[in-house]
């Protein structure tokens, strides 16, 4: 089986429901962004979490989907940096429980990454990230046995602010053979990084996701026509419209997926994380455009039911069966 090495920053998801979206307001954070805050930022969004009831899950747009991967089965590792401390260990503790190959390096400083995640009533998610160590990760330090073994290499969007890292990621990777797939991971991060953006594109990637803003924001275009132009620079692109569902394109064929019909979206952390996860497991198994991008939605549409990511066995078992029905098409 093929096997996929995620590249991403190793965070904590602590993950609030809120009654209304005014702490949004108060603590300048746009609804639906992802913000990098600093350590004055987060001590006010530690005062404000202070007063809410929170929940704690393994997160990072990469390590999600590595981690949805490793729920069905699929062999993966993963890329990241962790500080010495108990985010640090949760993070670890986390991928070992899931067998995912731990490659994990250390910070000597700097603490754990973390995600503060706000989840709206609607279920938009607003991420207040303070990196830490994750954004420690360095160029020298990958190497080139790290990729030794895998056929695919996933990375986050988020990470493209560190040029060096990333160019190095992928010289690596593409040294070793693999494939790369991108996620464009946040429409603000692509807008102010669009020419490294399409540097990377043309380059590098094999296989790319986005939703309809991060497309938007890397094309212009609304989804089918910013669709056809990331297509045309990559072998597989992939558009997600939300309720509509998603579209797929390779060598001029298109295909659309509808989302699953969801009775309630409790959190929309990870959607797409998890999308990519059952695209990425039906494509390692030789399945068409349409069945990968249907295996997407079924895990995108199963992940925004619960808060975070963390689901049951009970539910994994159910999703198991249900892909083994969309395959037998």
């Amino acid at each position: 089986m093929d096997k996929i090495v995620g590249l991403g920053n190793a965070l904590v998801d602590v993950l609030a429901a809120l009654e209304n979206d005014t702490p949004l307001k108060e603590m300048e954070l746009p609804k639906g962004s992802m913000q990098l805050v600093d350590e004055d930022k987060l001590r006010q969004i530690n005062d404000n979490l202070a007063k809410m009831e929170t929940h704690l899950a393994s997160g990072g747009s990469a390590a999600n989907t590595i981690m949805g991967l490793a729920c069905l089965g699929a062999t993966t590792g993963f890329i990241g940096k962790v500080g010495h401390d108990r985010y640090g260990d949760f993070f670890r503790q986390h991928l070992g429980r899931n067998h995912i190959d731990d490659k994990l390096l250390a910070s000597p400083s700097l603490p754990s990454g973390v995600a503060s995640t706000f989840i709206s009533p609607d279920g938009e998610r607003t991420f207040g990230t303070y990196l830490g160590a994750a954004a420690t990760l360095e160029a020298n330090d990958l190497t080139p046995a790290m990729f030794e073994g895998y056929t695919y290499l996933y990375i986050e969007g988020y990470l493209v602010q560190n040029h060096d890292m990333i160019l190095r990621a992928l010289h690596l990777a593409k040294a070793a053979g693999l494939r790369v797939c991108l996620d464009l991971a946040s429409y603000n991060i692509v807008a102010a990084d669009r020419d490294f953006f399409g540097l990377l594109v043309d380059r590098y990637v094999d296989i790319l996701f986005a939703n309809e803003e991060e497309a938007r924001a890397f094309t212009g275009q609304e989804p089918l026509e910013a669709l056809a132009r990331l297509a045309a620079r990559c072998d597989i692109a992939v558009v997600k419209v939300g309720a509509a569902g998603s579209y797929a394109s390779r060598a001029g064929q298109t295909v659309h997926a509808d989302a699953i019909p969801v009775p309630k979206v409790i959190d929309t952390t990870g959607a797409g994380d998890y999308f990519a996860a059952g695209f990425l497991y039906a494509l390692i198994h030789g399945h068409p455009l349409r069945q990968c991008a249907e295996v997407g939605a079924l895990l995108s549409g199963n992940v925004i039911q619960v808060v975070g990511t963390t689901m049951t066995a009970e539910r994994w078992t159910e999703i198991k069966l249900n892909i083994k029905a969309i395959l037998a098409e």
